[in-house]
C-alpha cells in the first residue's frame, strides 16, 4: 500500500510592491531619459528607486527614532480570522501600527473586524477587503 502525503497548504502570494503615480516637470523628466539613455540606469523606474532609496537612507537614523516612538511594526504584519477570534476570546481590541504591509485576511467578516480592532495605523499599505476596510472607516488613521 502506498501511502500518499498531503500537499501543504498553499497561501496566496503577497504583492512585492505597492504602484505610486508621481508628476514630474518635463524637464525633471527629461534629465532621467536622459540619464537612462547615457546606461546610469536601466529604466525610469530604476532611477525613481534608487532616488528613494538613498533619501530612506540619508534618513535612516530618523526614521529609526519615529519607528520606536510610534511603536510601529516593521515590515509585513497579517491578521487572519483565527488571529482575531483568539483576540476577541481574550476580550481585547488590537490598535494595529505598521510602517510597511498590514494584511486583513479575506477571511475576516466586517463583524469580527469591528469586535476586535480599535484603530490602524499604516503607513505604507493596508490590504483588506472592501467590506472590512468599510467597517473600519472611522478607525483608519
Amino acid at each position: 500500500m502506498q501511502v500518499q502525503t498531503p500537499l501543504p497548504a498553499t497561501r496566496p502570494k503577497l504583492p512585492e510592491a505597492e504602484k505610486i503615480t508621481i508628476n514630474l516637470g518635463y524637464v525633471d523628466l527629461g534629465q532621467v531619459d536622459l540619464l537612462v539613455a547615457e546606461g546610469f540606469y536601466s529604466n525610469r523606474t530604476d532611477f525613481i528607486r534608487t532616488a528613494i532609496r538613498n533619501q530612506l537612507t540619508a534618513h535612516g537614523e530618523a526614521l529609526k527614532q519615529v519607528v520606536a516612538r510610534k511603536m510601529l511594526v516593521l515590515g509585513l504584519q497579517q491578521f487572519s480570522a483565527a488571529d482575531l477570534e483568539a483576540v476577541r476570546r481574550a476580550g481585547e481590541k488590537l490598535e494595529i501600527r505598521v510602517l510597511g504591509l498590514a494584511t486583513i485576511s479575506a477571511d475576516v467578516t466586517p463583524e469580527l473586524a469591528l469586535e476586535t480592532i480599535a484603530s490602524v495605523t499604516v503607513l505604507g499599505a493596508l490590504h483588506a477587503s472592501a467590506a472590512v476596510k468599510a467597517a473600519l472607516a472611522d478607525r483608519l488613521r
